[in-house]
């Protein structure tokens, strides 16, 4: 095969393992990238099918529903078929011509030679009629358009336009869309970031400083930074901006004693332990050992020593942490709505009964969390959702109930840009669509 072919073929292997066999495709991806033995630009188109044809799927389905009227077309096929669709409709660069001539190139090695001609022949009346796609009515389905426009699951849009209104919503669709950045948190206890970036320079990658926090650093120019002296060297970590403000909010200082709740893989844990000069300690928990694992990789790579990281499931009671901690943090499992644009197929695997069970779980952590600080400490409760059910609506529950806790303001511990009048009242609520981080929430609870 040709290197095109063999660029094209990866992505529809990749596809077809995320959907055929529920493979989450940032795993996916990169074991497909780490065994092909492509250039950074090869990797990077790959990338581009992949992630997004996951995130224009339902559009995709919509447009080829239009053109083919078979109920049920071969697996491998219909990947190609939309894989197609999503370059000759979303990529200019790409010449519509050379997308149907690869495409039915795949269909042949995957397929038969009947499927070469159909995939040809779909994809070309396509490319001749892209001009003329017709969407669902936006006056009189809203949901239903933005659900297909944006391809969301319409339950999703239907919560969307329900909580934060329409215009919001297709804006906050639209962000989930775009490719997020890729943004480092410079190493404090090893580095300063004037020092970071000439080293990054040196090594040809693209940077410029962060938003909200004073280590961050947004870079690009590079597919992989695992292999960079830079990062073996522990001088930083992938981090977004959203979840580097948890260890503000926190505000841990020297010598604290601090309980990570659920702390793989271990960022934020390494972050408080960088604020707090080393000095202290961290018991990081989590429910797998693997997942420890890699807390005690990346604190070793960035020269974390106080951290101790103990198995433990945090929906069981531990008698022996009652009132110990100055500071427990809680970033609680959740949907992960929040981070949609980086994990575009996260979409496709959520489903609308999957929070109650979810919720129940968060209700009894933070329940169980608030029972581990100090009188006096601080609990922060965090998750990577946009969902209001698994984020100030659990907060607000337990308060309720909790008449000890109360929410504190932010000020002081956040960018003034970020201050508003929910960070008065404790907590913050970050969003793609206007923050450009991920969708995240953080509540400051304070025991009085």
């Amino acid at each position: 095969m040709k290197n095109i072919d063999r660029v094209r073929d990866a992505a529809i292997r990749v596809i077809y393992r995320v959907l055929r066999e529920g493979a989450y495709s940032n795993i996916a991806l990169k074991q497909v990238l780490d065994e092909s033995g492509f250039g950074r630009l090869d990797k990077a188109f790959v990338t581009e099918i992949v992630n997004g044809t996951l995130r224009n799927l339902m559009r995709i389905d919509w447009i080829r529903s239009q053109f083919v009227k078979k109920n049920k077309i071969e697996p491998w096929v219909e990947d190609i078929i939309r894989c197609g669709i999503y370059q000759i409709v979303f990529l200019d660069r790409v010449p519509d011509s050379a997308v149907c001539n690869e495409s039915a190139e795949l269909a042949r090695k995957h397929g038969h030679e009947g499927a070469v001609k159909f995939v040809n022949g779909v994809l070309r009346n396509i490319s001749r009629n892209k001009e003329k796609l017709n969407y669902p009515d936006e006056d009189r389905d809203p949901a239903g358009y933005l659900s297909v426009f944006y391809s969301h699951p319409k339950w999703m849009t239907e919560k969307l336009i329900k909580d934060y209104g329409k215009e919001f919503a297709r804006e906050l669709l639209k962000a989930n869309n775009e490719i997020p950045p890729f943004t480092i948190r410079c190493n404090m206890l090893k580095i300063s970031k004037k020092e970071l970036m000439a080293i990054l320079s040196e090594e040809g990658i693209e940077y410029r400083e962060g938003s909200y926090n004073p280590e961050a650093i947004q870079i690009s120019g590079t597919s992989s930074i695992e292999d960079k002296d830079s990062f073996k060297k522990g001088y930083y970590q992938v981090q977004d901006e959203s979840s580097m403000l948890v260890a503000h909010i926190a505000d841990p200082k020297p010598g604290e004693m601090i309980l990570d709740m659920c702390s793989a893989p271990g960022g934020k844990t390494a972050h408080m332990a960088e604020l707090m000069g080393n000095t202290g300690e961290i018991v990081a928990r989590d429910i797998y050992k693997h997942k420890l694992k890699l807390v005690q990789e990346n604190c070793g790579r960035l020269g974390v020593s106080i951290v101790r990281t103990e198995l433990y499931d945090a929906l069981n009671m531990d008698t022996g942490s009652i009132e110990k901690f100055d500071r427990v943090l809680l970033d609680a499992p959740c949907s992960g709505l929040g981070v949609i644009r980086r994990k575009p197929d996260l979409r496709w695997k959520k489903k609308p009964e999957d929070f109650r069970e979810l919720i129940k779980l968060q209700k009894k952590m933070l329940n169980l969390a608030s029972k581990y600080v100090k009188p006096g400490g601080k609990l922060i409760y965090s998750t990577c959702t946009i969902n209001k059910e698994e984020s100030i609506e659990i907060v607000r529950d337990f308060l309720s109930k909790n008449r000890q806790f109360e929410l504190k303001s932010l000020k002081g511990l956040i960018p003034e840009s970020l201050v508003c009048r929910n960070s008065h009242e404790g907590y913050l609520e970050l969003f793609p669509n206007i923050h450009g981080t991920d969708g995240f929430f953080i509540a400051g609870i304070e025991k009085r």
